[in-house]
């Protein structure tokens, strides 16, 4: 059997930053160890040197495959210096350092030994699939570029190996990202008179921005809906009336809301001649606890981890918010073994028990989805 840990070094060791990304090399290793396992394998690319990897074996029974995803793409390192190098995968007092090492490198590893290591109940009437996306960090590119390509299955359920210290996340927020452009009329700084100042009018939008009221009542798990102004970009030089002003709104949505009646809202709430473009909007993501796969992975987890399952969702968007509606609308949970304090840090690290331990959820996970479906076909 491949080592988990093993394989979240050497996936450590790909620079796969993105911007730019350049996740192929690191695509083609994973594609290389499933196929010696009897996968079939397909590399969807996304750019020069960029590519996600689809993998499957054996034939779906009644419910569809058993779907796996994760994403291979990690964020910049940052301005701090780190105290281990980020790509060498060092292993001290029981942690994996290194970028992407939570988030989510030692996810995708435990999915693809677990994966390898249980190919063998991969027959007629019952197979895993595994998603392996570039671009995540972006705002789903890669999810994005597999659907446009074709996706040629539907799933019976879907496994997304965020971080999550392995407790099951029953869903997250969707999330809308809004772009607002104000534009006026340039003119010197000594006559502003004469101009029609564009930052004056994106802080209007700001300010009437900021007491935005959702018509929604909270999510009974997810909570309510969020707003947030993250950017405002005005001007070149002090000297000069400025004629453009950007600001960037992220909405974080609950299940019932419409994105597109949202953006009215938020257009019309400003009040402004603000133009209003789209720079993301992916749906969010729930399914009931009491769903009966969601149920007995929940009891797989906290056997596995002597932890009592505790109602959660992940404060994150994920591949999910693009894959789960072209699966089929399949039962969704978010379980992997990065720390989600861990996300994006300096000095990044993942706990090496956790990734063993996500590794036997998943196996567990597959030996019971194909002995449900051995059942099913007699």
């Amino acid at each position: 059997m491949t080592d988990p840990i093993d394989l979240t070094r050497r996936l450590i060791a790909f620079d796969t930053v993105n911007p730019p990304g350049r996740e192929r090399e690191c695509a083609l290793a994973l594609a290389d160890l499933l196929q010696q396992a009897g996968f079939d394998t397909r590399l969807v690319p996304l750019g020069q040197d960029r590519a996600n990897l689809i993998a499957t074996k054996g034939r779906p029974g009644k419910r569809g495959p058993l779907v796996f995803t994760g994403h291979i793409d990690v964020v910049p390192l940052g301005t701090r210096e780190w105290s281990h190098a980020p790509f060498a995968g060092e292993i001290v007092d029981g942690k994996i350092y290194g970028r992407g090492s939570s988030d989510m490198k030692g996810g995708i590893a435990a999915i693809v030994c677990a994966a390898v290591a249980e190919a063998h109940r991969m027959v007629d009437g019952m197979q895993v699939a595994l998603i392996i996306t570039a671009g995540e960090e972006t705002g789903c590119d890669g999810a994005e570029a597999i659907i446009a390509a074709g996706l040629q299955f539907k799933a019976g359920a879907l496994v997304v190996a965020e971080p999550t210290a392995n407790m099951p996340y029953v869903g997250h927020k969707g999330a809308l990202w809004l772009r607002g452009i104000a534009r006026g009329v340039t003119a010197h700084g000594s006559m502003p008179e004469a101009g029609d100042n564009a930052v004056y009018k994106a802080a209007r939008a700001t300010t009437r921005l900021s007491c935005f009221h959702f018509d929604v009542d909270p999510h009974p798990t997810l909570g309510a809906p969020t707003l947030n102004v993250g950017t405002f970009h005005g001007g070149l030089n002090i000297n000069s009336v400025p004629d453009r002003a950007v600001i960037e709104i992220d909405l974080r949505t609950i299940p019932g809301m419409d994105h597109a009646d949202l953006r009215q809202a938020i257009t019309v709430h400003m009040q402004e001649e603000m133009e209003v473009e789209t720079a993301i909007d992916l749906p969010g993501v729930w399914t009931s606890p009491q769903q009966p796969w969601v149920e007995r992975t929940i009891a797989i987890a906290s056997q596995e981890t002597g932890e009592p399952f505790q109602l959660r969702t992940a404060t994150y968007f994920s591949d999910a918010s693009v894959l789960v509606p072209a699966l089929g609308g399949a039962p969704t949970l978010i379980l992997g073994p990065g720390e989600p304090g861990q996300a994006h840090q300096t000095d990044e690290w993942c706990a090496v028990e956790r990734i063993q331990q996500a590794t036997r959820i998943y196996r567990r996970m597959i030996a019971e989805w194909a002995e449900q479906d051995q059942e099913n076909t007699q």
